[in-house]
């Protein structure tokens, strides 16, 4: 199986090449020992300083196991263990222009405590890691005030409450990642308008509907697996933008039909709807996804027969259809194991198939009165036609009702 990157990794890297040289010029330039070292960084209050903000989150901090904020003494911020800094080349409200913070990674530190409002004051701030820690409570309103930040990790903690909206307000952010928490409620639909590159909310607790606009997003990667989202699977989500590699919906209560219009992602790679209860045929236009290599359908109540050209998808490593009512599937598919591909096709209704469902559970197959728009799609040529025209129309449609 294709390892799934958390983030887009040509992003980082530039950040990460970018920062380590201003990290290392800060270092020359104002020593790791302290001596003689000044802090200038900005701020958005002339009344709270960087070095008075980060003492009010050590103070909300009530266990350090490690120790690590012992290095939290005396003005020069710098020194202190996980914070990055780099030389300024703008002017602060002291006419100075020293080191600023840049980067600030706590991750696995093991950190119990809250986020404080006074940390908006790091306008510089481009990096916030505090993956697995045990930090509670929510996002600060006043993190919308971030406006350098561009990657918040907060995953593997112990936050609580509905959507922080204020992560929404927060400008350049590209990549949020709010897993293994207990955020809980719905979805706000400004989720999916702003420009972020990397969305990933498994393992929490939200819940209801997935909002109609997840097809307005351009990001790249998008995990919504193990939570409690219910519905259908939005009608947008068959057309977003070219940039999708990676989508997730594992173990969540969707029903309903797969969106026909799921073969417009040309470099779509990672598709995983399993453990969720939608039904219907698999629509063709599944076969027009050309860079497919990890493809899992399990654990649904899908039926009919698994269209061919599926199995002829040139870039598969993993086909999954196990635990569903398909009732066939092509001599090419007999032949995705030769391939060295990953099929499994067990518990579904296939005649003359070992480890299939017991014979009575297949005489009631799920959703045969559900209506799926289905547009058949004879070969691999046609998908782009198919697709760009299906789009078409529905724009067409959805212009004349709006009409007044």
């Amino acid at each position: 199986m294709k390892k799934i990157f958390p983030f887009n990794s040509s992003l980082t890297i530039i950040i990460i090449i970018i920062n380590a040289i201003a990290i290392e010029s800060a270092s020359n330039s104002f020593g790791r020992s302290g001596i003689g070292a000044v802090w200038y960084g900005r701020g958005t209050n002339d009344n709270i300083s960087p070095y008075t903000a980060l003492q009010a989150w050590k103070s909300a901090i009530t266990d350090d196991p490690s120790k690590i904020l012992d290095s939290w003494v005396g003005s020069n911020v710098c020194n202190y263990k996980g914070v990055f800094c780099v030389q300024s080349t703008q002017n602060d409200y002291m006419g100075s222009n020293g080191p600023t913070i840049a980067a600030i990674d706590l991750n696995h530190a093991n950190l119990q405590g809250t986020l404080v409002k006074e940390l908006s004051i790091l306008t510089d701030l481009s990096l916030l890691h505090l993956n697995s820690n045990r930090f509670t409570g929510t996002v600060p309103d006043s993190f919308r005030s971030l406006f350098s930040l561009t990657e918040l990790d907060l995953s593997n903690n112990l936050f609580s409450g509905q959507f922080p909206s204020s992560t929404l307000l927060i400008p350049n952010l590209l990549y949020i990642d709010l897993r293994f928490n207990n955020f809980y409620g719905r979805l706000p639909q400004e989720l999916f308008n702003r420009r972020l590159d990397a969305i990933f909310l498994n393992n929490n607790q939200f819940g209801g509907e997935i909002p109609q606009n997840l097809g307005n997003s351009p990001a790249s990667v998008i995990n919504l697996a193990n939570n409690n989202f219910s519905g259908e699977i939005p009608f947008s989500f068959g057309y977003m933008g070219p940039r999708l590699k990676e989508i997730l919906f594992i173990n969540n209560q969707l029903t309903g039909c797969i969106p026909e219009g799921v073969g417009i992602w040309q470099n779509l790679q990672v598709l995983d709807l399993s453990f969720n209860s939608l039904m219907g045929q698999l629509p063709d236009s599944v076969s027009c996804l050309a860079q497919i290599e990890v493809l899992n359908l399990g654990h649904n109540r899908l039926s009919g027969d698994l269209p061919e050209l599926v199995c002829e998808l040139r870039n598969l490593l993993n086909l999954t259809v196990a635990y569903n009512f398909f009732s066939g599937f092509s001599q090419e598919c007999s032949k995705l194991l030769n391939r060295n591909v990953g099929f499994d096709f067990s518990l579904n209704c296939i005649p003359g198939k070992d480890m299939q469902r017991p014979r009575p559970e297949c005489f009631m197959i799920p959703g045969g009165g559900l209506n799926c728009l289905r547009v058949p799609s004879p070969n691999s040529l046609l998908c782009g036609t198919m697709m760009v025209e299906s789009h078409q129309t529905n724009s067409t449609t959805s212009t004349t009702h709006s009409s007044p």
